[in-house]
């Protein structure tokens, strides 16, 4: 197995465990899940966190797979920039909160570029899974 094989499956991994982690959290919590669902979108906001939890799972088992990991990058990366929108009406609401302190406030906004990472890391692990 080449070096770049190597890095390539252990980013995806990574990834895999993240995506699944947070996706088993959608049903095991899902309140904060849904105080984050942007208020523009119709209908129950605990929908969208099922939904999104479903598919936290779903690209976290293509990615773990060797034969589908190409497409997990893919799907992981338009993942990360479809939930980007919770992230930012998260750090909205946190901002807005007299109840949080300042620290906290600052981790709302540190987490919203920490999206950028995870993008790149799932387009590294699509250029470079197997074909």
């Amino acid at each position: 197995m080449s070096t770049t094989t190597k890095t390539s499956q252990r980013s995806a991994i990574r990834l895999a465990t993240l995506l699944f982690g947070a996706g088993v959290l959608h049903f095991v919590r899902p309140e904060p899940f849904d105080g984050i669902v942007p208020r523009a979108l119709p209908g129950d906001a605990r929908t969208y966190t099922y939904v999104s939890g479903v598919a936290e799972i779903a690209v976290a088992g293509a990615l773990a797979v060797p034969r589908s990991r190409r497409l997990g990058g893919t799907l992981a990366a338009a993942l990360f920039l479809a939930v980007f929108p919770a992230n930012v009406q998260m750090a909205v609401t946190w901002l807005r909160s007299p109840k949080l302190s300042p620290a906290t406030k600052a981790v709302a906004l540190a987490r919203l570029p920490l999206q950028i990472p995870l993008v790149t890391e799932a387009v590294r692990v699509r250029r470079t899974a197997p074909r």
